[in-house]
């Protein structure tokens, strides 16, 4: 089923708005793909004006910062210790932004959007 993303037919009060046009196709939205820990797995979306997505399927490593030294260190994923988003996905090891990640270095902070770009960027949290 398509996911719709314009204008509400009703206003906040709850009036019927009555459109001088109908649904367009750039209106239209996709299914929410949930980044989860596995094999590196892809995929490449076409957006608007022909631009693109990389979006990551499953993925097993990510780019974490030190803030002490500020050292970019490639490095495994573990599993979801903490998710602000969505208690749930912490059980099902789904990773978006904010999601605090156990990797081999530590727990990390999530600060890119794997969804979107296709890789995890994060930072090292004090212990």
């Amino acid at each position: 089923m398509a996911l719709w993303q314009g204008n509400s037919r009703r206003s906040r009060t709850g009036r019927r708005i009555r459109y001088a046009r109908g649904k367009r196709k750039f209106e239209i939205g996709r299914e929410q793909l949930l980044p989860t820990i596995g094999p590196t797995r892809l995929k490449k979306i076409r957006t608007m004006g022909n631009n693109r997505k990389t979006r990551a399927k499953t993925i097993d490593v990510a780019y974490v910062v030190n803030p002490e030294d500020n050292k970019t260190t490639k490095t495994e994923i573990l599993s979801v210790k903490e998710n602000a988003a969505n208690i749930h996905y912490v059980r099902r090891n789904i990773m978006n932004k904010g999601a605090i990640i156990e990797t081999k270095l530590g727990k990390a902070k999530i600060t890119s959007r794997p969804g979107q770009t296709g890789t995890i960027n994060a930072v090292l949290v004090s212990k």
